[in-house]
């Protein structure tokens, strides 16, 4: 190794390996200061119309943004833009950026320095409306606005190298999905977590990204060449010529494992001792869907419905609810489909709802909570799938399930509902378990259940009282921990002959597939994309 190498471990939050030069972009993401006082030079008919403006252009541009995303890269990380544009219309939001205006004077500018500030604060104080959403949420739509506002139209990232590794302090949303034209080789990040919006993106755009460096800007030099593992969560910067061999040998045989993971996807997933496990996808489109399938994906285990109700101004029929559905699937039609229901609240307001302010909507309604408190939501809902079960072979998944009972109420509206719709044979129900009181409860659980899936993100989140998206708190956001595994293996050891899955994010990580066989998983569900690498993965493990 060279004196002057310098060698930096990370957090590997999207795997992938990549070299190149540096980029450190000290710009692109800056704290919001003070916002100036009024000075009572500001027409305050004119700044509103100016913040009007601006609202109506970022409106627009996050609409194309949703479009491109939904086109380009996943359909389910569209619905962020579409989250966007809730909290950009936000009444009570409009309604203070326009007071501030009126009251001190300043200009659509500086109101919104100031009024996201103090939103900002009130979200970590998690004390109004908008904590559900999140901070990354709320700095990407206040830069916006104050991009549009000041005129300026070029991104910050437009004048980074082409195919260089982007070292900075933070990603927003909206910056990961504009690197897709930059071709960028890797990322390296100061903050962001496995469960970040940014981590999110850069998985399923395929870009290497390694987080948790210290004082990065101070750290990294600028230019100079690096080698990154995303995969270990190192990054080698100026690396001697023995480091660049071994590196590009890395490289060439992680593409010869894909090459031929893709070449048997069609095949079965069997392990070494002869067990054979479902490999599935997770899905919220049609394209996901013929994706999933064309990747050798044996049926859906979690189709997502909530881009259909996020979209809506008012909520979705039954009979639209049947059509989405039906259009989505149609590509895995004589697979196994499994619709997980409604999972609204926290972090996905719908603008036709009144969501009561909770000073930790994490904490409160969401998932089957909230569909137990609006049942005629959760009536629809149902009956579309139990139609959708006339020509799929469908399963349920109740998500956030806490207690039996979430579970039970369930179970009796489908049998009450597909009475009347002359429906003889039930959808086979299954609970997420993504709380630790539903992984303790399992016994009790699986007495009404046919099966359970592991939702990881949330498992992580619950359990060590951590917000994925939290840059404060993210040291403490381990998917990977042995504590998450020890909840999986509580529950296999409670309810041996359970069927169970996993749809969270650490199901599709190659280095963990061994050790979720041993916790009893027998059933993975990942982004469409992945399954060829995880069924390969299986297939050198032993149960």
């Amino acid at each position: 190794m060279s004196e002057t190498t310098l060698i930096i471990q990370g957090n590997p939050i999207s795997p992938g390996l990549a070299e190149g030069k540096i980029h450190v972009h000290r710009t692109l993401l800056g704290p919001i200061d003070a916002a100036p006082q009024g000075d009572g030079r500001h027409s305050v008919k004119e700044e509103l119309g100016n913040l009007d403006i601006a609202t109506s252009k970022i409106t627009d541009d996050l609409l194309s943004l949703a479009m491109h995303v939904e086109k380009e890269i996943d359909t389910r990380l569209s619905k962020v833009f579409e989250v966007h544009q809730l909290i950009l219309h936000d009444a009570s939001l409009r309604k203070e950026l326009r007071q501030e205006i009126v009251d001190n004077l300043v200009s659509a500018g500086s109101a919104v320095k100031t009024v996201f500030l103090r939103w900002e604060k009130r979200f970590m104080m998690m004390e109004s409306q908008i904590a559900r959403s999140k901070s990354e949420d709320l700095r990407d739509i206040e830069i916006r606005l104050r991009n549009a506002l000041a005129g300026i139209t070029i991104h910050p990232l437009e004048q980074i190298p082409y195919g260089c590794i982007l070292a900075t302090t933070r990603l927003l949303p909206s910056d990961t999905v504009f690197l897709v034209g930059r071709s960028t080789a890797a990322v390296l990040l100061e903050y962001g977590s496995t469960g970040s919006h940014a981590a999110l993106f850069a998985r399923e755009l395929g870009l290497p990204c390694i987080s948790g460096i210290a004082n990065l800007q101070a750290t990294i030099p600028d230019g100079a060449f690096c080698l990154v593992d995303a995969d270990t969560g190192v990054a080698t910067i100026g690396p001697d010529e023995e480091q660049i061999t071994v590196f590009r040998k890395k490289v060439d045989l992680k593409n010869r494992v894909i090459k031929e993971s893709r070449a048997d996807a069609l095949v079965p997933a069997v392990t070494k001792n002869g067990i054979r496990i479902n490999v599935q996808a997770n899905v919220g489109g049609e394209e996901d869907t013929s994706i999933a399938i064309a990747n050798g994906a044996e049926g859906v285990g979690l189709y997502r419905m909530e881009r259909t109700y996020l979209g809506s101004t008012v909520p979705p029929s039954t009979g639209e609810l049947l059509n989405e559905m039906r259009q989505t699937l149609r590509p895995a039609i004589g697979h196994g489909v499994c619709v997980r229901l409604l999972d609204i609240g926290a972090d996905k307001p719908m603008p036709y709802m009144e969501f009561m302010a909770e000073t930790n909507p994490s904490l409160g309604r969401r998932g089957i909570r909230l569909l137990r408190e609006y049942p005629q939501l959760l009536k629809t809902h149902l009956q579309a799938v139990l139609e959708l079960s006339r020509e799929f072979n469908v399963s349920v998944l109740v998500p956030m399930v806490t207690i039996p009972d979430d579970v039970v109420m369930v179970k009796n509206y489908l049998r009450q509902l597909a009475s009347q719709l002359s429906i003889s044979s039930l959808p086979k129900l299954g609970a997420m378990i993504e709380t630790p009181a539903a992984a303790l409860s399992a016994r009790e659980i699986a007495k009404h259940v046919d099966f359970l899936s592991f939702g990881t993100n949330d498992l992580t989140q619950y359990a060590f009282a951590a917000d994925r998206e939290n840059a404060a708190v993210e040291m403490y956001f381990n998917d990977s921990s042995d504590v998450i595994f020890r909840m999986l293996r509580i529950v296999h050891d409670d309810v041996p002959g359970m069927p169970l899955s996993i749809c969270g994010e650490l199901g599709g990580r190659p280095e963990y597939i061994a050790r979720l066989l041993q916790c009893g998983i027998r059933t993975f569900s990942v982004a469409p994309p992945l399954v060829p690498i995880i069924k390969e993965t299986i297939r050198k493990a032993i149960c």
